[in-house]
């Protein structure tokens, strides 16, 4: 995201939209990180039950809450977003369980 430049600094809906771009490149690729975390869960984890632990999908979604409110964006919309991200994550590891 070098090649853009900062958010306050636009002046022009090209600017805006390249920024947004790259900001969801960025997004791409550490999702794919993510999602390579819950390969590894998948393949450390001993049992196919252990892979809903809704105790952990809380604490998630608690921290992304309390780092949205950190800084400064909706802490309730970021909280849905990884309402979904967590059981998409869930649905992930279930199938790469099932696969190995």
């Amino acid at each position: 995201m070098q090649d853009t430049i900062d958010p306050g600094d636009c002046t022009t809906m090209a600017e805006v939209r390249a920024g947004v771009d790259a900001v969801d490149r960025a997004l791409i690729a550490l999702l794919a990180r993510r999602f390579g975390y819950m390969d590894a869960a998948a393949r450390i984890k001993p049992e196919r039950g252990q892979v809903r632990d809704e105790a952990r999908k809380a604490q998630v979604i608690a921290n992304a809450r309390m780092h949205a409110r950190a800084a400064g964006i909706p802490e309730a919309s970021v909280g849905e977003l990884w309402e979904q991200l967590v059981e998409a994550s869930i649905a992930y590891e279930l199938g790469a369980f099932d696969r190995r």
